[in-house]
């Protein structure tokens, strides 16, 4: 798990499989160090626990570190956000081809403590991306940050994912459902409890969206075994994520390094779960295993 090297180069081998763009389009000279080399370099980072930047280019061996700058390094990863979604996309896709059943949930994501979010300056460079208080009901307390939005199918891979000011309502990302996924059947907790929405994704897209129903009901059923055993996959993805990849210790100033980090993490699981599956042939979901 420590040799950082070998693991660069074994995840570096799977990014060169599935991906025959070394360099942006924009770019007129080659740099030393490749696009493609710099989102393995990312990737394997947050695989082996190393949140820090600077802490990472330490422990950099001289044949990595000698190719580029750690500021310049800085900036290109989250030039690079658009290519490391695209990534992920194309990992999905070799679990979630054919799926039919999916999970949504959502998980704070905290900033700042509450006590500093009036005089913070994190992720407030744009009108569009400013955090904002939100209540987390599972874990009964108000925060200050963002809220992950996520799909993944039963067997525990993430299909889509997105971000949103911490005060958004879970129902609201069914709006964007309906450009991602369809004909299937969508598990959800009661934070996406709706009559119209369920219509309107069945009616739309041909998703059977699926909640428990709240005690007081009128023609209360419980929801079926099947559906609440499957729900706990995504959440155990979520604490997987707060675990190994420390989703919620983020030491980015702006929302752009902050996205980027929050995507690197899960593009870093995805990454994992393709090694385990297409070259150890073992279970996709253990993630503190070696991959060398």
């Amino acid at each position: 798990m420590n040799n950082l090297n070998a693991n660069y180069k074994r995840i570096l081998e799977v990014l060169r499989k599935i991906s025959k763009e070394q360099l942006l389009a924009c770019q007129r000279r080659q740099p030393k160090l490749s696009d493609l080399e710099l989102i393995g370099l990312s990737l394997t980072a947050e695989y082996l626990g190393i949140d820090s930047e600077n802490d990472l280019f330490r422990k950099l061996p001289l044949s990595i570190s000698a190719k580029i700058e750690r500021s310049v390094y800085n900036r290109r990863r989250r030039r690079l956000s658009h290519d490391l979604d695209s990534i992920r996309v194309k990992l999905a896709s070799y679990f979630n081809e054919f799926e039919n059943c999916f999970i949504v949930d959502s998980m704070p994501l905290e900033v700042c403590k509450l006590s500093r979010s009036s005089r913070s300056k994190i992720c407030k460079e744009t009108d569009y991306s400013k955090p904002d208080k939100g209540y987390c009901a599972s874990q009964g307390s108000t925060y200050y940050g963002y809220k992950l939005h996520a799909i993944c199918s039963v067997n525990g891979v993430f299909h889509s994912i997105d971000l949103s000011p911490a005060s958004v309502h879970d129902i609201n990302y069914l709006k964007d459902i309906r450009t991602q996924i369809s004909d299937c059947t969508l598990i959800g907790d009661r934070g996406y409890l709706s009559a119209d929405f369920q219509l309107n994704l069945f009616e739309t897209c041909n998703i059977k969206l699926n909640t428990p129903m709240r005690n007081n009901q009128k023609d209360y059923k419980k929801q079926p075994y099947i559906f609440r055993k499957s729900r706990k996959r995504i959440e155990t993805l979520f604490s997987q994520l707060c675990d190994q990849f420390m989703v919620r210790r983020n030491y980015a100033k702006s929302f752009e390094g902050f996205k980027t980090r929050i995507l690197s993490k899960i593009t870093a699981l995805t990454v994992i779960q393709y090694i385990n599956k297409f070259i150890f042939d073992r279970n996709i979901n253990n993630i503190k295993i070696s991959i060398i």
